[in-house]
């Protein structure tokens, strides 16, 4: 058979086999729309190399780029949601828990425990976007409160990475508690004299925005995070005004005022440390 007869027109071999591509290898910029190449995103931080834009990662890799190798120790592991309200929306609250449980791995969407960050020892609480939108209910609220308390029985600094949706409506009015419960406990922590750090990642709003992600005594975004209470829609109808742009971004927020420093991932660990260095010195 000649040559020719085994090609298809464009130069294929029409016997060939199509190779497969493990998904997930390339993975789509949200904010150029580039097509990147996952393991330059991983070294990179998950970082886009094209535009800056951070995409979002979890709760364990934070822990990773802040904390010193082997120093993190995990706590309150033990502390499990439950269904107080019997909760039923487009399925059952405890079926919800379930599948978020599965789908991230962990057991409540924040990790607490105690690190070091460049010798520096810390009181950490991470929360994780994966698990029902990073939505505080009962467990994310006294979890984060034993952090605090951690940090003023170890007489350490504390600090708590936020990326959250707000409150879990699931457990109604219990969930909205766990703002006045973690504001307590930071004004406790204030009078200790301890430090609080907060980091702002995208996102981080409603009832988390409005109570311990912006009570820090320095408070930290990364860039170009979605921060604020409530969506731009429902401000926009409450206050019968037109929003100026960009008016949720941490670039909108360091402008007015609410966020002392913007910091690129790359540079987050470094500066923490720097911060804690002026504030233990102080």
């Amino acid at each position: 058979m000649p040559w020719y007869d085994n090609i298809r027109i464009g130069g294929l071999n029409k016997n060939a086999k199509k190779k497969d591509i493990p998904d997930g290898l390339w993975l789509k910029c949200p904010g150029c729309g580039e097509i990147v190449y996952r393991k330059e995103l991983e070294k990179n931080l998950f970082v886009c190399s094209k535009c800056g834009h951070h995409l979002k990662i979890t709760s364990w890799d934070y822990i990773s780029i802040l904390c010193d190798d082997g120093s993190f120790q995990e706590l309150d592991t033990g502390i499990l949601p439950e269904d107080p309200l019997g909760f039923c929306d487009s399925k059952p609250y405890p079926v919800r828990l379930r599948n978020a449980q599965e789908k991230s791995g962990l057991n409540e969407a924040v990790v607490c425990g105690i690190g070091e960050i460049d010798k520096f020892p810390v009181s950490l609480a991470v929360m994780d976007f994966r698990f029902i939108g990073g939505s505080m209910g009962s467990v994310v609220g006294e979890k984060v409160t034993r952090s605090i308390e951690r940090a003023i029985e170890r007489r350490i600094s504390l600090v708590i990475v936020s990326a959250s949706g707000g409150a879990r409506m699931q457990e109604g009015i219990l969930s909205l508690m766990q703002m006045a419960k973690t504001a307590c406990a930071l004004t406790k922590l204030k009078e200790a004299g301890l430090p609080y750090i907060s980091v702002l990642t995208n996102p981080t709003t409603a009832g988390v925005m409005a109570s311990y992600a912006s009570l820090g005594d320095i408070v930290i975004a990364e860039p170009k995070a979605l921060l604020g209470f409530a969506g731009p829609r429902v401000i926009q109808q409450t206050i019968g005004e037109e929003l100026p742009e960009g008016f949720q971004s941490s670039e909108f927020f360091l402008e007015h005022g609410f966020v002392d420093i913007i910091v690129p991932r790359n540079k987050l660990k470094k500066t923490i440390s720097t911060l804690l260095g002026y504030l233990y010195s102080g």
